[in-house]
């Protein structure tokens, strides 16, 4: 079988987010063998046990070859999980960011997770409306600009209790970004989403898809609690 040409963006990294489902024919031997040699590959793989019935396992890849993400999932399948909803992106560095430390821009390209400390868990996908009447893609650069400043200083009172991660997708999945938190406390999941709606950047030009809620876990913490 011949290997593909590695395929990936020009800086920074691929993600995947794998929504799955779980029953008594999965292999968790096989999954915990595929998570392993994954990140022995340089694959940063997150696990996380979901909440309610969305799904039961999601599993967050970021990786340089796209090529690694679509045998991760081909593997998953194989060891018996069901993929009910995906979403994929790619780490990037906002047009808004200029004047932002190079640490801090690095560490969007390439992050390093999940964060120390913070296992609980949520995605969700967002666009920015193009209404008849709010539409931000027909507002002017210097608008936009204020608009996602007052939204990123509002994001910064959540330092040490959430770390986000906003991934890049238009053109690649039905949204245009994918927002992954982690907190440190489930409520702070709360306080954060809520808090930043009142943004006039959020309050009238966000839309949002389906969130995801839950715990990040060792392999052998998320499927025992799928498989319980």
């Amino acid at each position: 079988m011949s290997t593909p040409e590695p395929l990936g963006p020009s800086r920074g990294l691929n993600v995947l987010h794998l929504f799955c489902h779980a029953d008594a024919e999965v292999d968790e031997g096989a999954v915990r063998k595929v998570v392993e040699e994954s990140r022995s590959a340089d694959l940063q793989v997150v696990t996380a046990a979901i909440m309610g019935a969305k799904a039961d396992i999601c599993f967050m890849v970021l990786g340089i070859n796209l090529w690694d993400l679509r045998t991760f999932q081909s593997k998953i399948q194989a060891a018996g999980l069901l993929v009910s909803e995906s979403y994929v992106s790619v780490t990037e560095v906002s047009e808004y960011a200029a004047g932002t430390p190079e640490k801090i821009l690095h560490d969007r390209l390439w992050p390093v997770l999940p964060p120390e400390g913070m296992r609980a868990f949520c995605f969700y996908p967002m666009s920015k409306r193009r209404g008849e009447k709010n539409n931000w893609y027909a507002l002017d650069y210097d608008e936009r600009l204020a608009l996602m400043r007052q939204h990123g200083t509002s994001g910064r009172n959540f330092k040490g209790r959430i770390l986000q991660v906003v991934t890049g997708s238009t053109g690649l999945d039905d949204w245009e970004w994918g927002v992954t938190l982690f907190g440190v406390h489930v409520d702070d999941l709360k306080d954060c989403v809520y808090t930043m709606r009142f943004d006039e950047a959020s309050t009238l030009y966000g839309e949002f898809g389906t969130f995801y809620t839950g715990l990040v876990g060792s392999v052998d913490e998320v499927l025992g609690a799928a498989l319980a």
